[in-house]
């Protein structure tokens, strides 16, 4: 992969495949797999990924947690409001 992105870029793929002794695809499945990962170059590297996924998980239960607790006031607010009205 490093002898290709060396290479000219004005060279059609195939031309630089045959240089190097690979297949297109070969090079196309490298290609794709480098941009699928590319984002893991900005993750911090010192966190494990189940560590990072706890902390994820954790964030996510807080904010459900804050969103249950607006909602409930909001009810008890609509309720309060109700039997103020005369409504049941």
């Amino acid at each position: 992969m490093r002898r290709i992105k060396k290479s000219p870029s004005s060279k059609p793929i195939s031309d630089l495949c045959d240089q190097h002794g690979i297949q297109p695809g070969q090079f196309y499945r490298w290609q794709q797999e480098f941009f699928e990962r590319g984002g893991l170059v900005f993750e911090s590297r010192g966190e494990k990924p189940s560590t990072h996924l706890e902390r994820k998980v954790a964030a996510l239960e807080d904010k459900l947690a804050r969103k249950n607790e607006v909602l409930s006031e909001l009810m008890e607010e609509h309720v309060a409001l109700k039997k103020s009205l005369g409504e049941s």
